[in-house]
């Protein structure tokens, strides 16, 4: 899953840096409102490829799951003030 979102990323990135670069190295010759539409285009994909990068998947571990690892997740569970079941108080 990290590598499809990964991928999505760069892809998302990269069409944001060719309609920039195509909008000020060739569209503007022509049309200098359509240039800046690109631009404007361009401007709103970086923050939604962030989103993308960084949505939580249906099985991705979320922070507070138990990791496997008791002696980690004993340790968590003590900084979280947690009490876990059948341990001493």
């Amino acid at each position: 899953m990290y590598a499809r979102r990964r991928h999505r990323y760069f892809v998302m990135m990269g069409t944001c840096l060719t309609l920039f670069v195509l909008a000020w190295g060739v569209v503007r010759l022509w049309s200098v409102p359509v240039a800046v539409g690109m631009c404007l285009v361009a401007m709103v994909i970086p923050p939604l490829a962030a989103v993308v990068a960084n949505r939580r998947g249906p099985e991705d571990r979320w922070w507070d799951d138990p990791s496997g690892d008791p002696k980690s997740d004993e340790w968590w569970d003590e900084l979280d003030g947690k009490k876990r079941p059948g341990q001493r108080p």
